[in-house]
């Protein structure tokens, strides 16, 4: 067996002349459901204000036009989104796309220095920030050389200087229309770049995943035909959503989970989506009890949290019909710490890749529990195969490395034409992840090739840690791995072989090793977001490595793992 195709039959068909916002706003798909009445496609958390369509519509012509008229935005210039969660995200997005713009959107935990190399990396033109993040951007605007007079806010601030979003659309609905909305041509959606979403890879810094507005739209058709809401025989007790559903917003927009797969997906699925700015777990609780949500979409820390803080029984969750987790692998026992707390509902994982824009899984629908430690079922139009490391191909129950093949997958990586040859081969994404399939296309994820580390969802490449490290003055050698933690799924942890001097100095004083680890995990803490933060440093006398100079990263993880339980300094609870 060589290829595993997914149940569902033949997709529909995948519009290739429209845009993303097109396609959700202007057009309609036989897998789409129809609205039985008005609702709301987004509410604002804080304030409760709801946004339909055609005030989501009048919004992003106003700034599309206002974006022409002051920047002259325009054919493939690149606009960086770096903002918290807002009610406006999408908003931008489709305006750019009106003007035949691409977005990149950015993690607002960057630091100066991880912004400014998204700026250089993707060109970006104009920068849309936030007041709370608008010293980064300034100084990540500096090093990049983006003028300041190209920095606008989603929201606007007392004394600044710089336009904001209400304001530019006000003016955009004032004046006369100065541009023509982009028209794709038959089949160019396919070829369109709609985002630049960044993911870590294997070797050095993130990459841009280059997506294009005919892989959003294809992945969206193949979560409509997998949900089958349009299929009057399907039995209407299997249907996940309906009219009058309630989504809670409350992962990170920059991500490709939170906006392809929740703000895209919910809209698609016309769910509406509450918009929270950022995830606070008792805010969190209070807007299910307030909205009578009825969908929530988490990452494995937000679920712990409900299973473990005695803040939840404080809280009416019972609005909860289905709850599902990605971004990382789910426990058994998360699982049913989940039921307990959600004993009605529907529970269950679902596994996707910025490089398949998004969605490669979900639960299976005539189940109300997925199946212990699975990641769900490949959706249609998903074509898998598994690989051995001997490059023979493993059949059902056994793992391999997955090679998918979708509409949906993406371009590749932006000017990096190294990296796409190396996971872009003849029409198959190589994903780096183990997998493992049996004969119900249930998919289990074993282990991640690529040695990514997932900290609250997040991808932090260790190779972008240890190049950082080896700048510090006292470091010969480093090798980061992935220790388990509880709340964060995982965290980096460094083994640093030291200088000379460094390693006699910390030999003769007890002291000075404590001071020593400290300044070292501090170098990182300094320069990098702080899910990337080290969780802890051991100093060793040798650095594992293959004759050809590979670190042999695995027997230094499961020496982390072996080790004493030692404190592991806190990392915030309350947002990602």
């Amino acid at each position: 067996m060589h290829e595993i195709q997914a149940d569902g039959g033949p997709l529909q068909q995948i519009p290739d002349d429209l845009t993303i916002s097109q396609f959700i706003l202007d057009a309609h798909h036989p897998t789409r459901p129809v609205p039985t009445r008005p609702h709301p496609w987004l509410i604002e958390e804080a304030t409760g204000r709801e946004i339909g369509s055609d005030e989501l519509r009048i919004r992003s012509f106003g700034l599309a036009n206002a974006l022409k008229i002051r920047w002259d935005i325009g054919e493939d210039d690149v606009v960086c989104l770096f903002s918290p969660n807002h009610v406006d995200y999408v908003v931008a997005i489709w305006a750019v796309h009106k003007l035949g713009g691409v977005v990149t959107t950015s993690n607002p935990a960057y630091t100066a220095d991880e912004l400014a190399y998204q700026l250089q990396l993707t060109k970006s033109r104009l920068i849309i920030t936030h007041p709370e993040v608008v010293a980064v951007t300034l100084e990540a605007a500096r090093l990049a050389g983006v003028s300041p007079d190209r920095i606008a806010l989603f929201d606007p601030h007392p004394g600044s200087v710089h336009a904001n979003l209400p304001d530019l659309i006000s003016l955009g609905l004032k004046q006369q229309q100065v541009f023509t909305e982009r028209r794709l041509k038959r089949g160019e959606g396919k070829t369109k770049l709609a985002l630049l979403l960044f993911s870590s890879g294997t070797t050095g810094k993130p990459k841009a995943v280059m997506i294009s507005h005919y892989s959003l739209i294809a992945n969206l058709v193949q979560t409509g035909q997998y949900f089958r809401l349009t299929d009057d025989s399907f039995p209407s007790e299997q249907k996940r959503y309906k009219t009058g559903d309630v989504a809670l917003g409350i992962l990170p927009l920059f991500h490709a989970y939170g906006l392809h797969a929740v703000l895209m997906g919910c809209m698609f699925l016309r769910v509406t989506l509450v918009i929270s700015p950022r995830f606070q777990f008792e805010r969190m609780l209070q807007s299910i009890q307030q909205y009578r949500v009825t969908h929530l979409y988490l990452v494995p820390p937000q679920a712990v949290l409900l299973c473990k803080s005695p803040v939840v029984q404080k809280y009416d969750l019972s609005s909860v019909e289905c709850l599902m987790c990605g971004a990382a692998p789910v426990s058994a026992e998360l699982t049913e710490g989940l039921m307990r707390v959600f004993p009605k509902s529907v529970i269950g994982q679902g596994y996707g890749m910025t490089e398949t824009a998004t969605m490669i899984s979900f639960l299976q629908l005539d189940r109300r529990i997925g199946t212990l430690g699975c990641a769900g079922i490949l959706i249609p139009g998903m074509t898998a195969r598994l690989v051995r490391p001997d490059g023979t191909f493993a059949g059902y129950g056994e793992p391999g490395e997955l090679h998918l093949r979708s509409p949906a997958l993406a371009m590749g990586y932006f000017d990096n034409p190294t990296a796409t040859a190396e996971t872009f081969k003849d029409g198959w994404l190589h994903t780096g992840d183990e997998v493992v399939i049996n004969e119900d296309k249930e998919v289990f994820v074993i282990d991640r090739i690529k040695e990514l580390i997932k900290v609250r969802g997040f991808q932090v490449a260790p190779s972008e840690l240890e190049g950082h490290l080896f700048d510090h003055p006292d470091v010969a050698d480093v090798c980061v791995v992935s220790i388990p933690d509880e709340y964060s799924g995982e965290l980096p942890f460094a083994f640093v072989l030291l200088k000379e001097d460094a390693r006699l100095r910390v030999q003769a004083d007890p002291k000075a090793m404590t001071e020593t680890k400290r300044v070292i995990m501090k170098h990182v803490s300094d320069h990098k977001a702080r899910f990337k933060w080290l969780a802890g440093v051991e100093f060793v006398d040798v650095i594992p490595k293959t004759a050809s100079g590979k670190l042999l990263r695995r027997v230094l993880r499961d020496r982390a793992r072996s080790m004493p339980k030692r404190r592991i300094p806190a990392l915030p609870h309350t947002k990602l």
